[in-house]
């Protein structure tokens, strides 16, 4: 492919995503595609001669897209939001176009020096400490990794290399396999799967400690852990503190989790991939109180700030601990310059790593603090307005509600909302998933997509509705589901609440209105 093709090419591919995100609500957020339907369509081997870029672009529609899952569709309103802008997906083409590989500050200085910089800005925007910055007198800093799941396990690593030093320091007789085979690490029953796997990947026990009946970790049942653990002869190491978990998007007590912390000597993490955005506005920043006792802060700009996958912010109060766990330097890596700026390399698992800031750089240029605030009150505003309408309808109850999420389920035996979930599921208008939350079975709810607007709530809502009424109208089958048809009450929406609908609608979509405002 010469320049020209590849001009062609490009542009050709641009107003392809112009026009595919320009009308996305028109698609089905789930495919009707079955495992393995991609390999009946393409060769069983590389073709010879080289194709045209038309006949690639011609079997994008034939071959790629009905296998995909749109998350920015309107009606994805499964796991968490997964960003996506046009100044983020400029700023990706560049960073491929320029394909750089920014291990340390020599090979390629702008990709260090722009990041460094953009570790600063999003800091300052979420009101991080100052110890946290590149830009502070301190030995702290900032980082892009890959993940929330990658940050979660580097931090332990560096946490379980910290405490053996400090151990051996004091107890030179004892051998790195002693030591190491006591650490433990705790976090939340309601951490993110990969804080679990972490522990897996990091080969230290992972406590789940129960949460309370917010979903929240306390200082006092960490205690109790530690304690119990040090009779047992076990070395406390690390804790991963949750702000925003992914069931519920409860947060952690970070400040009585800090003063547990900092009292044992024990590495406190703090996992905010979702929720952190949110820090961006000054009215959610009580909700990270405490952060000042965290050694490490991650979030994910790559889920709600508009920046595209890859891009999760890692922060450390000593970089030091970072360097003194990844270092291995060859000849080859080795360049005059060193000390006087960050080797990235040293920060992370990987070697090698992309020109991330660049994408950031762009989101945050061409939206500005003012942007990025309205995008998240905005969609706050919108689950606040799907909540709204759950309450309307005396069929349903709201679980919980936090942030852009909205955990809800029909009145009566949890089989309802699972049969609810699966009709909703086969019917692929809208995208929802579950998770338990006080021991009862419920539906999350989230605003994903940057397209959401009050139609597209209006319209999972109806989808909901229509389903929960033939569910509650034809009854459920004793032998199938176990129990006998729900109440009268329970299956009847009555005259008075169908006439009253769409006067509370259109109230609530005032106030909606009025929030966004």
């Amino acid at each position: 492919m010469d320049t020209q093709q590849f001009r062609e090419f490009g542009k050709a591919m641009v107003d392809y995503i112009a026009d595919y995100l320009d009308n996305i609500r028109e698609r089905q957020v789930l495919p009707s595609v079955n495992p393995g339907y991609l390999q009946t369509m393409i060769p069983k081997e590389v073709p010879q001669s080289g194709e045209n870029w038309k006949e690639i672009m011609h079997d994008i529609e034939k071959i790629i897209m009905p296998g995909i899952t749109h998350w920015h569709s309107p009606n994805f309103h499964a796991y968490c939001p997964t960003a996506n802008s046009y100044p983020g997906i400029v700023g990706e083409m560049l960073s491929a176009g320029i394909g750089c590989v920014g291990f340390s500050w020599v090979s390629s200085p702008a990709c260090t020096e722009l990041e460094v910089a953009m570790m600063n800005w999003l800091g300052k925007l979420l009101g991080l400490p100052e110890e946290f910055l590149n830009c502070s007198d301190g030995p702290g800093g900032g980082i892009i990794q890959g993940s929330a799941s990658e940050s979660t396990l580097i931090a332990l690593l560096t946490a379980k290399e910290k405490k053996v030093r400090e151990i051996r320091t004091k107890n030179p007789h004892l051998t790195e396999a002693d030591i190491k085979g006591k650490l433990v690490a705790y976090s939340s029953d309601q951490a993110n799967s990969s804080v679990e796997k972490s522990g897996l990947l990091g080969s230290m026990p992972m406590r789940l400690l129960t949460a309370d009946n917010t979903g929240s970790l306390s200082g006092t049942t960490l205690m109790e852990a530690v304690r119990k653990d040090k009779e047992d002869g076990f070395i406390p190491c690390y804790v991963v503190a949750t702000l925003g978990t992914t069931g519920t998007c409860a947060f952690d007590n970070v400040e009585e989790l800090g003063l547990v912390c900092k009292e044992e000597g024990i590495w406190l993490h703090i996992d905010a991939a979702y929720a952190g955005s949110a820090f961006v506005c000054p009215e959610y920043r009580h909700l990270m109180k405490g952060v000042e006792y965290a050694d490490s802060f991650d979030f994910n700009p790559h889920k709600w700030m508009l920046v595209n996958s890859d891009c999760s912010a890692m922060w450390v109060k000593d970089a030091r601990y970072l360097v003194e766990a990844f270092n291995v330097d060859r000849i080859y890596l080795k360049h005059q310059h060193e000390g006087f700026a960050p080797d990235y390399r040293h920060w992370q698992i990987s070697l090698g790593r992309r020109f991330r800031a660049l994408k950031l750089w762009f989101v945050l240029r061409s939206y500005g603090v003012e942007g990025i605030q309205q995008h998240i009150r905005s969609q706050i505003a919108l689950a606040n307005y799907f909540e709204d309408l759950v309450k309307s309808d005396s069929r349903f109850e709201v679980a919980t509600s936090n942030m852009g999420l909205v955990c809800f389920r029909l009145k009566g035996p949890d089989v309802l909302t699972q049969t609810l979930l699966d009709r909703l599921t086969d019917r692929k208008n809208i995208y929802v998933i579950p998770c338990y939350y006080r021991g009862q079975y419920v539906i999350r709810f989230v605003v994903c997509s940057r397209f959401t607007e009050i139609k597209d709530i209006d319209y999972g809502w109806n989808e909901i509705c229509e389903v929960s009424t033939q569910i509650l109208e034809n009854g459920l089958n004793k032998e199938n589901f176990g129990f006998v048809a729900i109440l009268e009450e329970e299956k009847t929406i009555g005259s008075l609440q169908i006439s009253s609908q769409k006067c509370r609608k259109r109230k609530n979509q005032d106030m909606l209105m009025e929030r966004i405002k």
